[in-house]
């Protein structure tokens, strides 16, 4: 069984649904002051927001855009003790409408980095949950980057901030030769332009000469997340085009999965605990796009993993990665296990 000492993963990540008003509004309930927040219309279409505490609220960048970092005053006001304040920003907070957020805990607005070739502007740590933001300006040449984990990461999602360019991902599974691009459906690529075909170590990770990794002057954004037992699982599978799909074995009762294909084009899935639907009329979003949240027969959120249940989106007969974060722990150090839904 997977023990752990996280036995309260809502400390360090949670999902929280909120319905806009149009006028600023404290959203509550998140547990923690969240570091990252992800924001998603889900009953019309809107581009994803992603705010960070390292580049400061109001500024947002957009997982299925190139968009360079964005601000506005009235999007995302403030990070605060349990949650955030929202401001009159339509696509966030417009009337009526309903969102979804998810929010993961680094460390505030961090510190410089020092470990790699290049020092970071700041880097915001938090190594019991595995999850840093790195800010650093990029010199167009190979160079390894701090992340302060302590340990190598299993993913690395970067964003050029200064010039517009695709979210390219590191995820362990594919190495160091290969990436993923976040805002589009393309299969896995290679290129020793993206992380200069050497894997993260326990202090840096590495990027090659491509701009959207690593632009001459320009500032970028990483966020690193490395395993922790019971809490987060980063991993890969293989589908077999049957609804009676594979299981997905992560230790701990997922409360966030992303999936995606990497040997054909496909979009990313989203699936959270919060969206009511799950098991198994899943409410859906595709960080690749703006599209409205959909309903569709994919995956059981189980206690201690995930279920495919399609022939196809998600579990055609190809290879997958899968990013997963914790609801409960399995068993934790407490010894109390997790149950089904």
């Amino acid at each position: 069984m997977a023990y752990t000492t996280i036995n309260k993963s809502t400390d360090y990540f949670n999902t929280k649904l909120h319905t806009g008003n149009g006028a600023e509004q404290a959203i509550t309930g998140v547990g923690f002051q969240p570091d990252w927040t992800w924001i998603k219309k889900r009953n019309n279409t809107a581009v994803h927001y992603l705010f960070d505490a390292v580049r400061g609220a109001t500024y947002f960048l957009n997982s299925d855009q190139t968009y360079t970092n964005q601000d506005n005053a009235q999007s995302l006001k403030s990070f605060d003790s349990d949650g955030f304040t929202l401001g009159t920003m339509a696509g966030a907070n417009n009337s009526s409408d309903t969102f979804v957020s998810w929010n993961w805990k680094a460390n505030g607005a961090g510190s410089a980095n020092t470990d790699g070739s290049i020092n970071t502007t700041a880097t915001s740590v938090n190594t019991t949950a595995g999850f840093s933001i790195s800010k650093y300006t990029g010199t167009g040449s190979n160079a390894t980057v701090g992340h302060g984990l302590g340990v190598a990461p299993s993913i690395v999602l970067c964003k050029n901030l200064s010039a517009s360019g695709n979210w390219i991902m590191y995820h362990s599974t594919q190495g160091a030769t290969k990436y993923m691009v976040l805002n589009a459906t393309d299969a896995v690529a290679t290129a020793t332009s993206a992380w200069n075909d050497t894997a993260p170590t326990s202090s840096v990770f590495s990027v090659g000469t491509g701009s959207t990794v690593n632009g001459s002057g320009n500032n970028l954004i990483a966020y690193c997340f490395a395993e922790k037992t019971g809490f987060s699982k980063f991993g890969s599978y293989t589908g077999n085009a049957n609804a009676n799909g594979p299981f997905i074995y992560t230790g701990f009762k997922p409360a966030f999965v992303l999936h995606k294909r990497t040997d054909s084009t496909s979009d990313w899935d989203l699936f959270d605990n919060k969206r009511v639907g799950y098991n198994v009329d899943n409410r859906i979003l595709a960080p690749n796009t703006n599209a409205a949240e959909v309903t569709a027969t994919k995956i059981d959120l189980l206690s201690n993993g995930f279920k495919l249940r399609t022939s196809t989106g998600g579990n055609y007969s190809g290879t997958y990665i899968y990013m997963a974060f914790a609801e409960a722990p399995l068993v934790g150090s407490n010894n109390v296990p997790a149950t089904a839904r």
